[in-house]
């Protein structure tokens, strides 16, 4: 699981991103890191999850184009698909994975870690 709970405060990589309370359970929302880079943040049966939001195929927005069908994103521009949980490419004609951001959570605050 990516998800775990913050118990300090004190790494500088550990960024706020948005509310647990703002994405909805089966749900996808895009948050946006303060250099620009765009992520989507998925709940799935309350965990959240969060990967890059541009699709490895194309440059569609997963937030914003995709559709969350149990722990797969479908890429609606041409059907590829990834699990949400581990960035796994699933379906052509998507072969490369998606990041996936380690999650934190504290509170209703969801964080992830930006390790790049």
């Amino acid at each position: 699981m990516n998800q775990q709970l913050i118990t300090t405060d004190s790494s500088e990589n550990i960024v706020p991103i948005c509310l647990v309370s703002d994405v909805e359970p089966g749900e996808v929302i895009q948050a946006e890191l303060s250099d620009g880079h765009q992520l989507a943040v998925y709940n799935l049966e309350g965990v959240i999850y969060v990967t890059d939001d541009k699709c490895t195929h194309g440059d569609a927005s997963l937030s914003e184009d995709g559709m969350v069908e149990g722990d797969e994103v479908e890429c609606t521009w041409h059907f590829g698909r990834f699990d949400i949980r581990t960035g796994k490419a699933c379906a052509m004609p998507c072969t490369v994975p998606l990041k996936t951001w380690v999650v934190r959570v504290k509170g209703d605050q969801v964080y992830v870690e930006d390790d790049r």
